[in-house]
């Protein structure tokens, strides 16, 4: 009996031995991992960019007729259409973009005139055509992703024929200056969107204000030695416009 008891407590000893080895030797049980997911790198402004636009301009200013006497205040012009392109570069760190832009659009001929005054015996009727609008500004905006939120501030420049003055009643005219060109201050802001890697529309506002000039009617014509003045006078634009972005690398969708 003794023995058998001996013989049974061998035995569970080496089955408990190879029980444990065979445990060793089978691996942990491995679960399940998640395949990756892809993230793109987030948007990013920074890099050149170059695009067309289009949109509408009109112009205001103070008139001041010395010999009739006249002082006119929010002279409007009719709006007239501009069209043309611009070009910049931007640098974004953080959800900040600083740049600078400048742009060029040509305006579309209206003749509209300035402002109708009447004199004693006849009417008088003056008339500025601007026929180019370039600016250079500095960007600065919030971005958040693809949309950017920003202002500008700079100078502009405007192409004009100037001032004509012309007689309504026997149709003669004079023209006191031709191809002048006038500058002043420019502010603005506007949105725009990236609606791929490398392309962006935007919708933008300028209010460009410009330096005061003073005309004189020179001898020998009608009106001889009258003095106009224009103070204050400005140019606003609403412009929408597209962007073709040059990444280089940077990151994008």
């Amino acid at each position: 009996m003794r023995k058998f008891f001996y013989a049974t407590a061998a035995l569970s000893v080496l089955l408990a031995t190879l029980m444990a080895a065979n445990a060793a030797d089978v691996p942990p049980y491995a679960r399940p991992v998640a395949p990756s997911v892809y993230l793109p790198p987030p948007f990013s402004w920074t890099g050149f960019y170059i695009g067309p636009n289009l949109g509408g301009a009109w112009s205001q200013r103070n008139l001041t007729d010395t010999l009739l006497g006249l002082s006119l205040s929010n002279v409007n012009d009719k709006g007239a259409f501009i069209g043309g392109g611009q070009l910049g570069y931007n640098y974004q760190f953080g959800n900040f973009v600083l740049g600078i832009e400048a742009d060029f659009d040509g305006v579309a001929s209206t003749n509209s005139p300035g402002a109708g005054v009447a004199g004693p015996a006849f009417g008088t009727q003056v008339t500025n055509n601007n026929r180019w609008i370039a600016t250079l500004a500095g960007r600065f905006g919030i971005t958040n992703d693809t949309w950017l939120f920003y202002g500008k501030a700079g100078g502009g420049w405007v192409g004009s024929d100037d001032l004509t003055i012309t007689n309504t009643v026997t149709g003669a005219s004079i023209t006191v200056s031709n191809n002048n060109t006038n500058s002043g201050w420019l502010v603005g802001g506007g949105i725009e969107w990236a609606l791929a890697p490398n392309w962006s529309v935007k919708i933008e506002y300028d209010y460009l204000g410009l330096n005061s000039r003073t005309f004189t009617v020179p001898a020998g014509g009608f009106l001889a030695g009258d003095t106009f003045t224009t103070s204050n006078p400005n140019v606003q634009m609403v412009k929408v416009g597209a962007n073709y972005l040059f990444k280089y690398g940077v990151g994008g969708y």
